[in-house]
């Protein structure tokens, strides 16, 4: 990663599960860290344990020196793991729920870590640049299992150029099944560039979902309408029952196939400014 992307693009990289790395101008964001090796179980409470089925593309001692925040949607085992919460530096800024805020500050050290509740802000400013990110409703759970599970958000990240433009607009849906909140999203943002959807199909014990399946990504991407569409968060533990093969099959007989952004595990993309992705080395369409 010795390049930029192009001005008003961000770099994607796929590292794995939820965990992404973007790259904005000055600004370097990580997203769900979720570092644990192949064969290692996360904890996902109540007694709970899933195994990963993969290795992460890239190991938290490669990580680039001096991250601007971490974006996390919920404190689980597979998106905040032990490796993050050793390794990371203390002094990050972390935004997510008030829930993980409170225990990442009290129990673990991170004082940087800042709570938002729903259509809350929190602005990152460096080098006459900004990075916006609101929550945004998401619920990983329905009815009384809500109880046992951590409260989730999802993340719409504004990338802006020195003038206050926003130049370009990432939807991070976090792990949420379909509900009538998430309408709102696209009451505020009706002009998301590229929305990141949490899949996997993610079943407890009991058969209960608590991540969405493949008819539910694609649900979820008819709701927002966005240009682009890239998936993560499936086949990385014993958990999510979901493989992507379905959300891509699902995806291509609504008619949505066009959006999908195919980025494998450990592959980069540009996106932006506008409805436009590229892998680096590659022009950006449209330019």
């Amino acid at each position: 990663m010795n390049t930029s992307p192009p001005e008003g693009a961000a770099e994607i990289h796929l590292i794995g599960n939820a965990t992404l790395l973007l790259r904005y101008g000055p600004f370097t964001l990580l997203t769900d860290p979720n570092f644990l090796h192949r064969g290692q179980h996360a904890y996902l409470g109540h007694g709970l344990l899933s195994r990963r089925l993969t290795e992460p593309a890239l190991p938290v001692s490669r990580l680039p020196v001096g991250l601007d925040a971490v974006v996390l949607s919920h404190l689980h085992g597979d998106h905040w793991d032990r490796v993050a919460r050793r390794h990371l530096d203390r002094g990050v800024p972390v935004i997510t729920t008030p829930h993980a805020a409170r225990r990442l500050q009290a129990f673990h050290g991170f004082h940087r870590a800042t709570g938002l509740r729903n259509r809350q802000s929190h602005d990152l400013v460096k080098d006459g640049a900004r990075v916006r990110v609101t929550a945004v409703p998401g619920r990983h759970a329905r009815g009384a299992l809500q109880a046992f599970l951590p409260p989730v958000m999802g993340s719409v990240v504004e990338f802006m150029d020195a003038y206050g433009q926003v130049t370009l607009r990432l939807y991070l849906s976090g792990d949420t099944l379909p509900f009538e909140g998430l309408e709102m999203i696209t009451e505020d943002h009706p002009d998301i560039h590229l929305a990141v959807v949490h899949l996997g199909g993610t079943t407890l014990p009991g058969g209960f979902l608590v991540t969405m399946d493949a008819a539910m990504g694609c649900d979820l991407v008819e709701l927002l309408d966005p240009p682009l569409v890239l998936p993560v968060h499936y086949e990385e533990y014993t958990v999510m029952k979901s493989p992507l093969g379905h959300f891509l099959a699902e995806a291509r007989r609504r008619g949505l196939g066009p959006r999908l952004v195919h980025c494998p595990r450990g592959g980069r993309v540009i996106a932006g400014p506008g409805p436009r992705v590229a892998t680096p080395g590659t022009a950006v369409p449209g330019r």
